[in-house]
């Protein structure tokens, strides 16, 4: 690479550019190295893991946090989570799992820390120029924006004046926060829910404010994880589906209204459920109170929609994440917050600008992320030895607009907006993949890349031995 000043851009033109050292970031290293493609990735924190690095500025992660999806499903391909870990790994274990993984393919050197992106630009060529936060530049032929979208706090807007605290959950840290404090969280999303528990056991009084109903779903069936039931159970249709796992979260669950929560509005699936076991538990031991969504603030009071009113110390705001990139917002096309892209990953305007982690799902991210990834790295492989493949795929992502909501008719929300069920996305991916000729997802298919001794997950092995052990309960991050 030949140096130049500041002023200059440094040509990678036959490189990838990858944005972020979270999980996403990961995945697309290692699909680019297993195809033999050249990239560069960078991290603006010292260290990788994305949002599950506490030390990272700007973390949502929380002590209590544990994963929201199961440990054996949740790893990437090729790549198994220890046995050792729980059902639901805590946050620590995530770190030291996407750590491992890092280092089990041999990562981590390619990583350049501390290495902020600024902005991504189009120059007259169609290649990427990047602009890194110490001042110079670089040419890519493609940039994958892998950094995430639980970064820039969604807060909402009250009416009337609060006397006590209103702050956003992105800065709760510890259940110790609400000791002697009259808490409400707002929002029920399952951030919001496990932040309530962490307010039943420790505030003086709590409350959540529900706008709307959910369905809840235990985290364990059976005795084992409920998503591993859903992922190894039969598939049935959804006419069938819907009633069978309706009527035994009825059974399970009773009539939730009981417990001051709304009926929901939706049939089950059609949004995003709430998988905890605490909330519901603490409800009905009074550790908590379900409320009604806020009309109003009045000095050290707030006012819910029935007219019920409570004297609070602390409003925390579990009210979601805007979905920014930055450093590219004006390549992407926004609807409702949400950037639309082919499949969730492929820019249908600016080609070779790509997104990792751009999608709500209800399956675990991460294999999804490895799937993403995969078609990533065969397009820009096509793109070199294949151009004449390459090109048929560009007039794919211009025209095809396929239906990847499995028949559910999900609710209308910004949430919801880019929602995707999982197993039509993986089911429609393979066509694809089958169509294109870019080969099939498995588990050995990343082994060559595998360094030796590199496989075990380093830092803590076992969730923390606190006093409170956290009460069990789970973040919607991935």
């Amino acid at each position: 690479m030949n140096t130049t000043s500041q002023s200059q851009v440094i040509d990678r033109s036959d490189a990838v550019c990858i944005i972020g050292g979270g999980p996403g970031g990961l995945s697309a290293a290692r699909a680019l190295k297993a195809q033999g493609l050249d990239y560069d990735q960078f991290e603006r924190h010292s260290d990788l893991g994305g949002l599950w690095d506490t030390t990272n500025p700007g973390s949502p992660i929380y002590e209590s946090t544990h994963f929201i999806s199961s440990r054996d499903l949740s790893a990437f391909i090729g790549h198994p989570m220890p046995r050792e870990y729980p059902d639901y790994p805590s946050h620590r274990q995530v770190l030291a799992y996407l750590r491992s993984f890092a280092d089990a393919f041999g990562l981590r050197d390619k990583i350049q820390f501390n290495t902020g992106v600024q902005r991504i630009q189009k120059d007259g060529s169609s290649r990427w120029v990047v602009d890194l936060a110490d001042g110079s530049r670089r040419r890519y032929s493609a940039v994958v924006c892998a950094t995430g979208v639980n970064w820039d706090p969604n807060m909402p807007d009250f009416a009337g004046q609060f006397d006590g605290e209103v702050r956003h959950s992105i800065s709760f840290k510890h259940g110790d926060e609400f000791r002697g404090r009259r808490v409400l969280v707002v929002g029920a999303g399952n951030s919001g829910a496990d932040i309530a528990c962490d307010a039943a056991t420790h505030a003086l009084r709590a409350f959540i404010s529900v706008r709307r109903g959910y369905h809840f779903i235990p985290k364990h069936l059976m005795g084992l994880p409920a998503d591993q039931i859903a992922e190894t159970g039969p598939h049935l249709p959804m006419w069938l589906a819907r009633p069978i796992f309706g009527g035994l979260l009825r059974f399970i669950n009773g009539d939730l209204t009981r417990l001051g929560l709304p009926k929901p509005d939706h049939k089950l699936f059609e949004s995003h459920p709430l998988l905890n076991s605490q909330l519901l538990h603490h409800l009905q031991h009074g550790n908590i109170a379900a409320k009604p969504d806020i009309d109003r603030l009045e000095g050290r009071h707030v006012v819910f929609k029935d007219g019920s009113r409570e004297e609070l110390d602390l409003v925390l705001c579990a009210t979601g994440y805007k979905w920014s990139c930055p450093y590219a917002t004006e390549y992407f096309e926004w609807t409702g917050g949400r950037p639309q892209m082919y499949l969730s990953m492929f820019n249908r305007t600016h080609r070779n600008l790509f997104g990792i982690g751009y999608l709500e799902t209800n399956s675990s991210a991460y294999k999804l992320f490895d799937t993403q990834a995969h078609m990533i790295a065969s397009y820009l492989k096509a793109q070199r030895v294949a151009p004449a493949s390459a090109q048929r795929f560009d007039d794919i992502i211009r025209t095809d607009d396929p239906d990847l909501s499995g028949g559910i008719q999900f609710v209308k929300s910004q949430r919801h907006a880019v929602y995707i069920e999982a197993h039509a996305f993986k089911a429609y991916l393979r066509k694809l993949r089958k169509r294109m000729d870019w080969g099939e997802l498995g588990d050995g298919m990343y082994d060559h890349l595998k360094v030796p001794g590199g496989t075990l997950p380093r830092g803590e092995r076992t969730a923390p031995a606190d006093a409170s052990r956290q009460a069990e309960v789970v973040h919607g991050q991935a």
